[in-house]
C-alpha cells in the first residue's frame, strides 16, 4: 500500500481550502491539497460573483475557483483530485484515506469540506439554477433588484433572507408549509409586520415555473384548502437550511446538533490538537465565500505554529 507523508493535508477545494493552502505553501509547508468531489467547492455552481473583493466587474465562479487554484499552485501547493473517505485521528501522525485506497499520512490536518444546501428535490429546481433559483439571497439578491421574489423555509433563516430580500424587491413571497414559522418570535414578527412580505401558510411549491432562460413563477398547493395557486417571480431562494459535510468525522471530531464542526473561539481548532475546521463546514451563520477565505488563512497560520511548536519540542528532546 502506497504511503504520502505531508507536513499539511488540506481536504476541500472551496475558498477556504485554497486560501489555506496559499498561506500554508508561502510559509514552506509544502501542503497537499485533496479537492473533494466537488473541486472548488459551491462557488463552482454560481455563474456570477460580485461581492469578494478584487473582482470590481464581478466574476464568473469557476473562473474564481481556477484564478485561486492557480495562486495555491504558484506557491507550491499540490492539488490532487480525490475524496477523503476516512480519517484516523487517534495516532499521530494522522492517516487519512483517500478514494478508498491511497493512504496519505499527515502532521496536521486543515478541514475545508464545507456544507450543501438543502434542496426540495424538484426536476425545476437543478433546471433553474443560476437561472432564478438560488440559496443565498445574500449572494444573488442584488441581481433581483425590483423584481418579485419567493423564499420557501420558517426558520431564522427563511425569515432572515425574506427581510433582506424586501429591502431589494417590491414584493417577497415567503412560502411556509405549515399554519406558523420556527423562527424565533422576534424574526417572525418582522416578516409578518413587512408590507413587503406576502406569506403563503400551509403552502408547498409544487413546481418553479420559467421559460428556456429563466425563472418566471412558482405553482403553490395549499395543503389545508387543496388549491393552487400560481405566483409571478423572477427569483426562487431556498432558506431550508445546509447539511455540513462530515459525515467522516462523526464520532471523532466534536460537532454541534447540526453537525457543524466545532472549534474554538477565535481560532479553527478542532478538539484534536493538529486538526483545524475551517469555512462553511465550521459556519452555519455567515456562509460567505469571504468569510470561508478568511477562516483558511486562520486554519493554516493555526497549522504553522502546531508544526513549529512540534519540531520546537523534537529539537529539544534531542
Amino acid at each position: 500500500m502506497k504511503i504520502e507523508s505531508n507536513k499539511v493535508v488540506i481536504i476541500g477545494s472551496g475558498p477556504a481550502g485554497y486560501t489555506a493552502a496559499i498561506y500554508a505553501a508561502r510559509a514552506g509547508l509544502k501542503p497537499i491539497l485533496y479537492t473533494g468531489g466537488q473541486p472548488g467547492g459551491q462557488l463552482t455552481t454560481t455563474n456570477d460573483v460580485e461581492n469578494f473583493p478584487g473582482y470590481p466587474d464581478g466574476v464568473n465562479g469557476p473562473q474564481m475557483m481556477m484564478d485561486l487554484q492557480k495562486q495555491a499552485e504558484r506557491f507550491g501547493t499540490k492539488i490532487n483530485y480525490g475524496m477523503v473517505t476516512a480519517v484516523d485521528f487517534n495516532n499521530y501522525p494522522f492517516t487519512l484515506k483517500v478514494d478508498e485506497k491511497l493512504d496519505v499520512v499527515a502532521e496536521s490536518v486543515i478541514i475545508a469540506t464545507g456544507a450543501t444546501a438543502k434542496y426540495l428535490g424538484l426536476p425545476s429546481e437543478e433546471k433553474y439554477a443560476n437561472r432564478g433559483v438560488s440559496a443565498c439571497a445574500v449572494c444573488d439578491g442584488f441581481f433581483y433588484r425590483g423584481k418579485e421574489v419567493a423564499v420557501v423555509g420558517a426558520g431564522d433563516s427563511a425569515a432572515e433572507e425574506a427581510s433582506y430580500l424586501a429591502n431589494l424587491c417590491p414584493k417577497v413571497h415567503l412560502i411556509v408549509r405549515r399554519d406558523q414559522m420556527r423562527a424565533s418570535k422576534i424574526m417572525q414578527e418582522r416578516v409578518i409586520n413587512n408590507p413587503k412580505i406576502q406569506i403563503h401558510w400551509n403552502s408547498e411549491t409544487e413546481e418553479i415555473l420559467g421559460d428556456e432562460n429563466e425563472v418566471t413563477g412558482a405553482r403553490l398547493f395549499n395543503t389545508i384548502t387543496k388549491e393552487k395557486e400560481t405566483i409571478s417571480i423572477s427569483g426562487f431562494f431556498l432558506a431550508i437550511g445546509h447539511k455540513p459535510n462530515t459525515e467522516i468525522f462523526k464520532g471523532i471530531l466534536e460537532m454541534d446538533e447540526a453537525e457543524y464542526l466545532v472549534v474554538k473561539p477565535g481560532t479553527t481548532k478542532t478538539n484534536i490538537e493538529g486538526v483545524y475546521a475551517v469555512g462553511d463546514v465550521a459556519d452555519r451563520v455567515y456562509r460567505q465565500a469571504i468569510t470561508a477565505a478568511g477562516t483558511g488563512c486562520m486554519g493554516a497560520l493555526d497549522a504553522e505554529k502546531f508544526l513549529v511548536a512540534k519540531e520546537a519540542e523534537h529539537v529539544s528532546l534531542l
